[in-house]
């Protein structure tokens, strides 16, 4: 890992395809060893967040309920 704090990616409030896109930008700006946490309210991210990981080749480390939503980290490969 960078050593640096995690990435927020706040998709709070955005319906799907929206969080992936967020969450894609942010990796596209990041570099290997990132961290990435995105906090979404979207049931679907789910679903769409490891299948995203699955086609970018970057890890899911978590996704966890917070409340009415979600936080999930990502590590950038």
């Amino acid at each position: 890992m960078s050593g640096r704090p995690p990435r927020i990616v706040d998709a709070l409030g955005a319906w799907c395809p929206v969080p992936i896109h967020l969450i894609d930008r942010a990796a596209r700006a990041g570099t290997a060893g990132d961290l990435l946490d995105l906090l979404a309210d979207d049931p679907l991210i789910e679903v769409d967040l490891p299948a995203w990981c699955h086609r970018t080749g970057h890890e899911l480390v978590a996704i966890e309920r917070d409340g009415d939503g979600y936080a999930c980290r990502v590590l950038l490969r």
